[in-house]
């Protein structure tokens, strides 16, 4: 007799790969992540994968929440977390790290642990530090999961804009001028902290612009007209981060331009604008997601200058050993030189963000966007490669 009208049982049925969308984190950027997730969340195809939705809120603890995108909203200029999306106040996600099982349990006090099934791939929107760092990428390379995105190497690369601009210079990339003022500087001597820094200001000029070295989003940025601003602008820096970046005012036109992995290797999207915004004294954390600064795509640029930028976008990509996808960003100085200040291995991602904005006037609209990222991730193994 032919089986082969027979019903399949759930062992014979092909199974859709499951993608866990992790995101929230412990970082300052622990709310756009949110705002981030809720959109792919939105995007990403039902009927081929199934989604499972894990946030980790501000104290670390990974929680299980609903499916519910439309609550992961900026909603009258406040930003949703995780703790208002969890369901529960107790309970925890655990990704087991044992690389022949990609089991996920979920557990709460007083109670037994459930399974939730096996994990295929991890996209991880998440940025800042303890995420887009590599910290995350680690952990799920100990657990052999696949995920979107950059390695741990290029991640924390990406994520320290000291040694990014490091490797930029050693592949032969323009950076602008720039000074590190390390946590034990500032602690054992701040008056000499603050000498190598106006010694910086005197060869560079003022303003200056004080930043944390390991956070994004243009957060804890401060612009400094003199030396009498140093300290605050130093304290608020270290909110975020105990490292301090200091760079100089570079003169000229932001441009970015989005880098995406396809089967035969990375590509750019056009490149596109950011104009100067004029209730912003440069383009900080509120005029990118609270009052919504609009980018021009694609940028105004030469035929040439548009080649150029994208050449260098990838360059970049290939420099840090990126993967998935980048945004790079560019200063295109008044003598026409392309400064690249830094990349973004996990970039802003909602639909109106630069990086999908870029790829849609490239060609490639955000929900195919989303499936070319899982699809390079499920390619791509995990360890040595």
């Amino acid at each position: 007799m032919s089986t082969e009208n027979l019903p399949q049982s759930p062992e014979q049925q092909v199974r859709k790969p499951r993608v866990a969308v992790v995101f929230g984190g412990r970082s300052s950027e622990h709310g756009i992540s949110v705002v981030t997730a809720g959109a792919v969340l939105r995007a990403i195809d039902r009927t081929k994968y199934d989604v499972l939705p894990i946030g980790i809120t501000t104290d670390g603890r990974w929680a299980l929440t609903a499916d519910e995108p439309e609550r992961m909203a900026i909603a009258d200029r406040r930003m949703p977390n995780v703790q208002e999306l969890a369901e529960s106040d107790e309970g925890g996600v655990v990704l087991s790290v044992d690389p022949s099982s990609r089991e996920v349990v979920y557990s709460e006090p007083g109670s037994v642990p459930k399974a939730l099934g096996e994990v295929d791939v991890v996209f991880p929107m998440l940025h800042g530090p303890y995420g887009e760092d590599g910290t995350l990428q680690g952990l799920l390379e100990l657990a052999g999961v696949p995920y979107v995105g950059s390695g741990v190497l290029a991640s924390a690369v990406g994520q320290d804009k000291e040694y990014m601009k490091r490797v930029f210079i050693s592949f032969g990339l323009s950076v602008g001028p720039y000074e590190v003022i390390r946590p034990r500087e500032w602690e054992q001597d701040p008056s000499a902290a603050r000498k190598k820094i106006a010694d910086f200001a005197g060869e560079h000029g003022w303003p200056l612009f004080i930043k944390p070295a390991r956070a994004g989003s243009s957060i804890g940025i401060t612009k400094v007209d003199d030396v009498s601003g140093l300290d605050a602008a130093i304290e608020e820096a270290q909110r975020h981060d105990p490292k301090i970046l200091v760079e100089a005012l570079l003169r000229g036109r932001e441009i970015e331009c989005g880098v995406l992995e396809f089967e035969d290797g990375p590509r750019a999207s056009v490149p596109a604008e950011i104009p100067p915004v004029s209730s912003h004294d440069f383009y900080d954390f509120e005029a990118k997601y609270i009052d919504s600064a609009s980018g021009i795509v694609p940028a105004p640029l030469s035929e040439e200058q548009t080649a150029k930028v994208r050449r260098l976008a990838v360059q970049a990509f290939d420099a840090a050993s990126c993967e998935g996808l980048v945004r790079a960003d560019f200063f295109l100085t008044e003598d026409g030189e392309f400064v690249i200040n830094e990349i973004n291995t996990m970039p802003g991602f909602t639909p109106i963000s630069m990086y999908p904005r870029m790829w849609q006037e490239t060609g490639v609209g955000y929900p195919e966007l989303v499936d070319r990222l899982i699809q390079a991730a499920l390619r791509r193994p995990t360890g040595l490669r």
